[in-house]
């Protein structure tokens, strides 16, 4: 089972969106302890001016404590918007006074002008008192006014939304500022991974680091010396093979001239079988060389030093069928061509040496006997080179396979080395063109076969001319 690398979009939004999580109920419950006692203690002040008022009626006197307060003055102390209000006044004995006697409990000791609030029970019913201590002669009388809490309650309501509502807006908006933030901030990250990721495998140019964020310069200038030495040792390695390969053409011309030399000389019928062999080897080899150069030149550093042309691929294909048609007619085959205009803009080096690995497999594996079709043509606006032939093809399953290098299908006959297509393969890509591998059912009369095509990604143009062709 394989296990996903971390996200650092995912941990940067972990990071960041949980501490807000948690910050935010430790945010409200501050903000709503700070905002609740002062407007709890502006309840308290209020009932302390009930408490006060109702003080001012209490008189001492000779026959002892009177406290006188008339009807009207009791109703506005008792009136409340949302709350019901009771009051009591004992003497310094405890006794009643006025007011109402539930209230009179607890016992309190109060001195003069001594303050006390404290949470009740009264009438089934929680209430919030205010008591004080008044001075009457000798002794101290308490005055104590009670309120339900019923303002209280709506205050805490009221505040509890008001605060979750301003901290939902606040988490909300932090959220989304945090994830358009991380979003922005990984932007050039992704233009990053984009430039990376359209590359092809032998694309070693420098990245740019043009808008990359200061902590991802030192990647992309450690990634940009990675590209430079692996183009470095790519250089030294196709410089290898290509001086090895052209080192190599002339003893094998010369071996394989000398062994055609010798089976054209009176020699022993036993030397025969051997000179055939040699010859066949050479043979071989010569042409394993060549392409091992065309490989080295299909490398991306190697293309560099090649020039760009506008081509036809008709005079291209002319000219290289032309060089193909002695080699077909001693192998049997029957090469032919229907050549329309179809401009490109290439290097005619590799492209005749794509359409020449082409050419000789068709002519190597379709067999004595067989026909062999380029073509070169103008197809839905692209121009694209063809070479069909009517021999045994290539399964379906085994194309993806054959382009790769020393890869050959399981009903190939011959000696060749695997290296054709995946010539054929790096040439067109580095020409942005796509090869594909189909069967030539269309052709009358024909077995499956093979059509190869390559297919350009636009036309530079059309040049004048009638199609050609000939069997």
């Amino acid at each position: 089972m394989t296990v996903r690398p971390p996200s650092l979009r995912g941990t940067l939004l972990l990071w960041l969106l949980l501490p807000l999580l948690l910050i935010a109920p430790v945010a409200a419950a501050i903000q709503y302890g700070l905002i609740l006692r002062p407007a709890l203690k502006a309840f308290d002040r209020s009932l302390g001016d009930a408490v006060v008022s109702i003080a001012n009626f209490v008189r001492p006197g000779p026959a002892g404590v009177a406290f006188e307060m008339s009807a009207q003055t009791e109703r506005s102390i008792r009136t409340a918007q949302d709350d019901a209000v009771y009051y009591v006044v004992l003497n310094p004995a405890g006794d009643v006074l006025a007011g109402d006697p539930p209230l009179a409990e607890p016992r309190l000791r109060l001195a003069t002008d001594e303050w006390q609030f404290y949470d009740a029970q009264l009438f089934d019913q929680p209430v919030r008192v205010g008591a004080r201590g008044v001075a009457c002669g000798e002794g101290v009388c308490q005055v104590r006014v009670a309120e339900t809490r019923t303002s209280r309650d709506l205050l805490r309501s009221d505040m509890l939304v008001a605060i979750g509502a301003s901290l939902l807006l606040v988490a909300v908006a932090s959220g989304l500022t945090v994830l358009v933030a991380t979003a922005h901030g990984l932007r050039p990250l992704q233009r990053l991974s984009q430039q990376l990721g359209a590359r092809s495998l032998d694309d070693l140019r420098p990245l740019q680091p043009a808008g990359v964020p200061t902590e991802a310069l030192p990647v992309v200038e450690a990634m940009n010396r990675l590209f430079e030495r692996v183009q470095a040792g790519s250089a030294a390695q196709q410089a290898f093979l290509a001086d090895a390969a052209h080192q190599l053409r002339t003893p094998l011309a010369t071996l394989k001239t000398e062994a055609e030399l010798a089976m054209l000389q009176p020699h022993p019928p036993a030397l025969a079988a051997p000179l055939a062999r040699i010859n066949a080897a050479a043979d071989r080899a010569a042409r394993l060389s060549s392409q091992l150069l065309a490989l080295a030149r299909t490398d991306a550093s190697a293309r560099d030093g090649l020039p760009l042309e506008t081509l036809d691929l008709k005079a291209l294909a002319s000219a290289c069928v032309d060089e193909w048609v002695p080699r077909a007619l001693q192998a049997g085959v029957d090469l032919g061509f229907e050549l329309h205009p179809a401009v490109v803009t290439g290097q005619p080096f590799l492209l005749r040496e794509l359409l020449g690995n082409l050419i000789h497999n068709a002519i190597v594996y379709a067999g004595a006997g067989s026909q062999v079709t380029v073509r070169s043509a103008i197809t839905g606006g692209l121009p694209v080179l063809e070479v069909e032939d009517n021999g045994p093809g290539i399964a379906a399953e085994d194309r993806p396979r054959v382009i790769q290098r020393f890869q050959r299908g399981p009903q190939a006959t011959g000696s060749g080395s695997g290296l054709g297509l995946a010539i054929v393969n790096d040439i067109a890509r580095a020409h942005g063109a796509e090869l594909l591998l189909e069967s030539a059912r269309a052709r009358p009369g024909s077995d499956a076969g093979l059509r190869v095509r390559v297919v350009f990604a636009a036309a530079a143009g059309l040049a004048p001319g009638a199609a050609t062709t000939a069997d």
